[in-house]
């Protein structure tokens, strides 16, 4: 028994310290020979004397070959930029398949190209950069070893130029765009095509199908010349000015016209840590929440957006787990308005990262909000191949508490976190996991207020095994943060498998089972969730799941079954029901795409639950795209609830001319929120990284048709830097 512990735990360690996976996959990048103009031709003579990288492999439908669509990929430098050319051959005539000219569009809806850089070799963080077809451009951050997050922009140039057999990408990326390591001659580097209209996706080096081609556990190599050059001075600029009206028709105020001004500033400490300043910023450009028929007993979670907290943002926001965080951004200036702030955030070396940001916020009298001011701070420290431990500090503490007004304080004098965590990514990403401990300290809240958790899984072609135990404590108080529940232990133990057909129309198929248990402090169970699911993937890429649950669920405190009544049923209720559920997602290379959910089964109190949900949408390709959300809920309950039904429909348009001009339109009729939104807005990307917004938004009663608010926003940003 000894022996065979051992052996585990001596290939355990082999997944963990092996090196990296592709490394013989070298590009080496030499500085230009002549200038090159982004145009999308790739008859510059400099391109002449790059490297080539070619024979992608095929990660989709199957990794066991190369590619069928052939890609071929140059780079080069020079003391200011990186640049890059993409020659992107079609095997089927006929129009790319995309969705429009908008950025950040979705990967799996349009042929693209897109590639990825992990400027620290770390095989942990970096960026990503790309185009569509078209030309709509895509750029992100990288974390977690393979995550993007497409909310963050920056300065850069492209062209993408069509032709019959092939389309033709060119990028400039400035090094003040970027961060990264001085002196280092080597990055982390893979590029990735998706092809619709033969359903393949591949990658320059071979990355295994149950993993994204953003996988920085299997980049390849750029090797430079000489190491990158010092962008040295690097200061960046990013005033607005705003001016726009708005009425509140509820309360009955005369419409109120404003003009206001702020701004941003971007400050290079090194080429690898950077000083983010704000000033008064403004987030009204920020496309509104997509709204729900919420009928779960907790808080809905919706993502950060703005983007002066998502440079290194993974560092605050993404500590923990989605239903355990210490720091949640949107929790700043979410009920009052934000003065300034600072954040630095960045690499010091090779194996330490930093963050710290302090933002302070106006008081709010009219819900009794104080001016409060909040303080995050973050390290990690990078062990063996890719796993990280992190620390995170958060603090908000509230000035001249209580408030003098009438209304209640809605927070304590302060509330302060401390945590630590251990992530796990093996070499070749096969295990992942975590282990996590936070305490928290606040006036009125005392004992009880640990929280600890983990995970472990193990991921490859056929297999998905993992597990995950969660204990939080009853007083655990993340006053920045979203822990939605407290007072509870979580188990969730998984296991899935997939098949792979060698012919015929199914790619894969396999099935799923899932326990979720849910026991109070003294281990007494209070909810649990079980699933067995079965899904199937065809060769076209549409997809069919079907699932059966069982639910138990013993109400801890008053809960309206609901969401909208104010009936309440009882705590100590216990029911126990089941459902039925199947989904089927059409192929993504139509004009014409769909999805639906459907799901039926018992409630509450032995009430039955039917919910239908869907997605229908066209485009002309490339200039508009249209979209319908629509979500039925059928509720059928006893007294005093009785039969209730809740209509959920988003249209939504996009209209997009260039890939600097777009125009987005949405309505949202949401029954069970008691509200109509309309939101529309304008951006024209006029320069790069430089907008000018027009937002226009009204919000109505639905029964008695009433407006609420309004409001017309007209919005100008200009990045200067030197």
């Amino acid at each position: 028994m000894k022996l065979r512990f051992l052996l585990i735990c001596c290939l355990f360690s082999l997944h963990i310290f092996a090196q990296k996976r592709n490394n013989k996959f070298r590009y080496h990048i030499h500085r230009l020979t002549s200038s090159v103009k982004i145009d999308g031709d790739m008859d510059d003579p400099a391109w002449q004397d790059a490297e080539v990288a070619k024979n992608f492999y095929m990660v989709l439908p199957m990794d066991t070959s190369f590619a069928k669509v052939k890609t071929e990929v140059r780079m080069a430098y020079d003391d200011k930029n990186i640049y890059i050319l993409a020659v992107c051959y079609k095997v089927l005539a006929g129009p790319s398949m995309v969705e429009s000219l908008k950025r950040d569009f979705a990967f799996q809806k349009n042929d693209n190209f897109i590639f990825f850089m992990d400027t620290y070799n770390d095989q942990t963080n970096g960026y990503s950069f790309g185009s569509n077809a078209v030309g709509a451009e895509w750029d992100g951050t990288m974390y977690e070893g393979g995550k993007v997050d497409l909310n963050w922009t920056n300065k850069w140039v492209s062209a993408v130029k069509d032709y019959p057999d092939r389309y033709v990408f060119e990028a400039s990326i400035p090094f003040k765009s970027i961060r990264y390591k001085k002196g280092i001659s080597e990055w982390g580097i893979n590029f990735s095509r998706n092809d619709l209209k033969t359903t393949e996706k591949s990658s320059w080096t071979p990355v295994p199908r149950q993993f994204p081609t953003a996988s920085l556990a299997y980049t390849g190599t750029l090797v430079w010349d000489v190491p990158p050059p010092d962008p040295g001075p690097n200061i960046s600029i990013i005033p607005y000015v705003l001016t726009g009206v708005t009425k509140d028709y509820a309360g009955h105020k005369n419409a109120a016209l404003h003009l206001e001004a702020g701004g941003d500033a971007k400050i290079a400490i090194s080429s690898a840590l950077n000083l983010d300043l704000t000033v008064h910023p403004d987030f009204s450009q920020v496309d509104a929440d997509k709204q729900v028929t919420n009928l779960s007993r907790y808080e809905l979670f919706y993502p950060e957006t703005r983007q002066f907290f998502l440079e290194n943002g993974d560092q605050f926001n993404n500590f923990g787990y989605a239903s355990i965080r210490p720091f949640f951004s949107r929790r700043i200036g979410l009920t009052s308005n934000i003065i300034g702030g600072a954040r630095l955030s960045g690499k010091l070396d090779q194996n330490w990262r930093i963050g710290v940001m302090d933002m302070q916020t106006n008081s709010n009298d009219a819900t009794g909000v104080p001016a409060q001011n909040f303080t995050v701070i973050a390290l990690q420290r990078k062990v063996f191949a890719r796993s990280n431990i992190g620390f995170l500090f958060v603090n908000k503490e509230s000035f001249n508490y209580p408030p003098t007004t009438s209304a209640t304080p809605t927070d304590s004098k302060y509330n302060s976190n401390f945590g630590l965590e251990f992530n796990l990514a093996s070499a070749d990403n096969l295990f992942t996991g975590k282990a996590l401990v936070l305490k928290s300290f606040s006036p009125d809240k005392r004992g009880h207020d640990f929280t600890q958790a983990g995970n472990l899984q193990f991921a490859n072609k056929y297999w998905n095994v993992g597990g995950q135990y969660e204990v939080v404590g009853t007083n655990y108080n993340a006053g920045v943060g979203y822990v939605p529940r407290q007072g509870y232990i979580k188990l969730n133990p998984y296991i899935g498998y997939l098949f792979f057909p060698t012919h015929g129309a199914i790619l894969s198929h396999g099935p799923q089972l899932n326990l979720t248990d849910y026991y109070d402090g003294s281990f007494n169970p209070t909810d649990n969730r079980a699933f067995f699911s079965y899904q199937i993937t065809f060769r076209n890429k549409s997809i069919l799941t079907g699932l059966v649950e069982r639910d138990y669920v013993k109400l801890l405190q008053p809960y309206d079954p609901t969401n909208y009544t104010g009936s309440f049923l009882p705590v100590g209720l216990q029911s126990t029901w089941h459902n039925a559920e199947l989904s089927y997602f059409s192929i993504p290379q139509s004009l014409f795409t769909y999805d639906f959910t459907v799901d039926y089964g018992g409630y509450y109190d032995k009430g039955k639950k039917i919910s239908v949900a869907n997605d229908i949408g066209y485009r002309f390709q490339p200039f508009v795209n249209i979209q319908m959300n629509t979500t039925y809920n059928n509720l059928q309950l006893p007294q005093p609830w009785g039969q209730k039904t809740f209509w959920l429909v988003g249209p939504r348009v996009d209209v997009t001319m260039t890939n600097k001009f777009f125009l987005t339109g949405f309505f949202q009729y949401n029954e069970q929120g008691k509200n109509i939104n309309i939101n529309t807005r304008l951006q024209w990307r006029y320069r790069p990284a430089s907008d000018f917004f027009i937002v226009y938004t009204d919000n109505y009663l639905p029964r008695p048709f009433f407006v609420k608010n309004r409001g017309l926003v007209f919005k100008f940003t200009y990045w200067l830097n030197n």
